[in-house]
């Protein structure tokens, strides 16, 4: 009884001390929990103190004035000052013969005997349900308490914080948190589709299978040894499948609004209780029944039949199904001729064909070879109202090879395609001109030579001559003929009648 009005006490404390420093820096308390709970597993507390500007806890415990940082305020005027947390003991565990309290808890209990207690320079007082806790740690600890004997329902989960001085506890902070327990199975249902554009809508594509992945809330691993099963109800008529594992897929073949529904079960295996043992057979009976003995009063299952337990968790959510964009395929790929405005890019036509849905825009996104590094992204809306066959048109600065990713849309669905194309630097039409007339002005100065070497070298020659013509004629025929034999030594003839080989005449 002592204890618990000392500890009444110390809660008056903090209400006066919190108030006086409400309009000063000062240090708060965070407390979070991994509630819900199911019952009989452990629920989880964290409590981190947040010190005012320019202050930390250092390797020792103790709370110091950061290098290089400048407070809001004046350090002389504020209550938590260098090393504000420092304290000398004056004995130790061994020869500790006065009554100290700064080695005790509030209510009069020591301080669990560990290592680091002369780091621990706070008390956490957490109080719940009737019950309260008593902790030493330093800037952050980590506090967890059993559900089995906690009613079902939320339930507030408190915590006051004080600092060991000499002689006295100081409270610091303090904080709050709720907290809920749980017969049912907390599971959490996630949800994907290959072509779903917005997987929170809950709208989905049929004749795509959606992948159900369950998620079960057991941080403190209390179901690691249970057999869980998986029963899935997905409202279309095909029936209760029933599932070992926690990733289901399912196909919708029908368009319209399905409602499922999953109920996940866990046999939790517990200790056998013992039955209550039979009472004793009176002294005159216990002589004629000899067949009586001891083993009436070991252990048995449960009248449940077994020793386990059985906990269900549920889930419920409504789907809409409708038709969307399944497929897209690029079957062709053309580079077009440029004007002359566009001489600087390459352009390229691709035709695109989709099935499904009508898309309502289109993106195309060019990457590097690898499809890792993104060039740019363009999106444009279309209209299409009879069939989906689209031609998109886009611009390449520089020859080389991309990536290509064309991606067809409507509001509830989109599919994409990938391509690589090899972009080459085509001729501008001012280029083509300018070839043609240089290859044109070479072809007429070829012609023009060809007709002066021919005027000049070929000459009309009359049929009688004089003898001077004809020595003249003997001696260009002798000059040409030896300028043939040096540059043309061998006969271009296939059979020669006069054989030059030796041996041969």
């Amino acid at each position: 009884m002592s204890g618990a009005c000392r500890y009444l006490g110390f809660l008056l404390l903090v209400e006066v001390v919190l108030c006086a420093a409400a309009t000063r820096g000062r240090v708060t308390a965070k407390l979070v929990t991994d509630s819900p709970a199911l019952v009989g597993s452990n629920v989880t507390f964290v409590v981190t103190l947040q010190f005012p500007k320019c202050q930390e806890e250092d390797n020792d415990g103790n709370i110091i004035y950061k290098r290089n940082c400048t407070p809001d305020f004046p350090a002389s005027q504020d209550q938590y000052v260098y090393n504000w947390t420092e304290w000398i003991d004056s004995c130790g565990w061994e020869n500790c013969t006065g009554n100290h309290s700064h080695n005790v808890f509030p209510d009069g209990r020591p301080f669990p005997h560990n290592p680091g207690w002369r780091r621990r320079h706070f008390v956490y007082l957490f109080h719940t349900f009737g019950q309260y806790y008593e902790i030493i740690g330093r800037s952050s600890v980590i506090f967890s308490v059993n559900t089995a004997n906690i009613t079902l329902g939320k339930h507030v989960m408190g915590v006051s914080i004080y600092r060991r001085g000499h002689s006295t506890y100081i409270p610091i902070a303090r904080a709050s948190a709720i907290y809920v327990v749980t017969e049912k199975i907390p599971i959490f249902v996630s949800m994907y589709q290959k072509h779903d554009r917005n997987i929170s809508d809950s709208i989905f594509i049929k004749d795509s299978p959606i992948t159900f992945d369950v998620k079960i809330h057991d941080p403190s691993y209390y179901l690691n040894n249970s057999a869980i099963s998986y029963k899935w109800n997905f409202g279309d008529g095909s029936g209760l499948f029933v599932a070992s594992g926690a990733t289901t897929p399912h196909t919708y073949a029908l368009q319209g609004n399905f409602t499922l529904n999953l109920t996940v079960q866990a046999i939790i295996p517990v200790p056998c209780r013992p039955v209550t043992p039979t009472p004793p057979l009176p002294t005159s009976a216990a002589s004629s029944n000899s067949t009586y003995s001891a083993a009436a009063e070991t252990m048995e299952d449960n009248p449940d039949g077994g020793c386990h337990i059985y906990r269900n968790g549920y889930y419920t959510t409504g789907l809409s199904i409708v038709e969307g964009i399944l497929e897209v395929n690029i079957i062709q790929m053309t580079s077009i001729q440029m004007t002359e405005s566009q001489a600087e890019n390459s352009l390229v036509d691709f035709v695109v064909t989709c099935q499904g849905s009508l898309p309502t825009d289109v993106c195309t996104a060019v990457s590097d070879p690898t499809c890792q590094v993104s060039q740019g992204v363009v999106c444009d809306p279309v209209v299409i109202t009879d069939e989906c066959l689209l031609t998109i048109r886009r611009a390449f600065d520089e020859p080389g090879t991309y990536c290509i990713n064309i991606t067809l849309g409507d509001d509830t669905s989109q599919a994409l395609a990938s391509a690589l194309i090899s972009v080459n630097r085509g001729s501008s039409p001012g280029t083509t001109k300018g070839v043609f007339i240089f290859l044109g002005l070479m072809a007429v100065f070829a012609s023009v030579g060809a007709f002066v070497l021919y005027k000049r070298y070929k000459q009309y020659k009359p049929i009688e001559r004089s003898a001077g013509q004809a020595e003249n004629q003997e001696g260009l025929s002798a000059y040409f003929s030896n300028f043939k034999a040096f540059f043309f030594p061998r006969s271009t003839e296939r059979n020669p009648l006069l054989k030059t080989k030796p041996g041969i005449v």
